[in-house]
């Protein structure tokens, strides 16, 4: 018994049996395909909601702020438009990159995987034993079905990729269509802001924020499966804290250095 453990071990499954190994590549995968937005919800859909409410929180709690100043409605405006054009930019941009970066770390677990087909494939034909005999495949079935996978090596390419490792190559967006997905959130956002600024100057920063922040918040909630009114009243508490520490700080520094 212990000359059959002893085979099943070697430098490719680092000391462990292969059931250990394909639980540990399994947790790899899950962490190499986790994202800041998460693996369910489309990922520019993502970008643009989590750029939306970013975006209002940001515009409130410069509007905080820039109307404790003795400066005149027109250049509050003028400010307001300037960092929403800035905003969207920072937001397109960062998007891109980290779905970019994310693509590439993909990449490089594709072609490692790639690499042990061709250089070890009696330690790949071990975990495909493991993997399809916790399905339920046994006997002469499992051996048939093992000689299927190995005979093409992009299926089992493929195979391995997304049994092994988690990972699902068909899910995984151009870094531009997040970019996108992200510029459009920060336009609607600021479009929203800015038009209920412009006709209830008192009040309509407020409401245009929360609005919308509301809104991004029960359509990331929606495609997460998660639920919605949670995930809009945690967002509402959370931009007000954020907006009200803003008030409060300003008074409390204003006084002593601008008074």
């Amino acid at each position: 018994m212990s000359n059959v453990t002893n085979q099943t071990k070697s430098t490719h499954f680092k000391g462990k049996e292969a059931i250990g190994h394909v639980a540990e590549t399994q947790a790899k995968g899950i962490l190499n395909s986790s994202e800041t937005h998460g693996t369910e919800i489309p990922g520019h859909i993502s970008s643009g909601a989590d750029a939306a409410r970013e975006m209002s929180i940001a515009l409130l709690v410069i509007w905080v702020i820039l109307s404790k100043t003795t400066l005149s409605f027109p250049s509050l405006f003028a400010v307001i438009g300037i960092f929403s054009l800035s905003w969207m930019v920072w937001k397109s941009g960062r998007s891109a990159w980290l779905a970019w970066f994310r693509l590439e770390r993909m990449h490089r677990v594709v072609e490692q995987e790639r690499w042990e087909i061709k250089h070890q494939r009696k330690q790949e034909r071990e975990e495909l034993k493991v993997l399809y005999g916790a399905k339920g495949f046994e006997g002469k079935l499992l051996d048939d079905v093992v000689d299927v996978l190995m005979a093409d090596e992009d299926r089992l390419l493929r195979v391995m990729v997304e049994e092994e490792l988690c990972l699902s190559l068909g899910t995984y967006e151009h870094p531009l269509k997040q970019a996108v997905g992200a510029a459009i959130g920060s336009l609607v956002t600021a479009g929203i802001c800015i038009f209920c600024l412009y006709f209830f100057p008192f009040y309509g920063l407020w409401f245009g924020s929360f609005f919308t922040l509301g809104t991004a918040a029960a359509i990331a909630a929606h495609f997460e499966g998660n639920q919605l009114i949670p995930a809009v009243i945690w967002n509402f508490g959370l931009g007000a804290l954020t907006c009200s520490l803003a008030y409060f700080l300003f008074d409390y520094i204003h006084y002593p250095l601008w008074k």
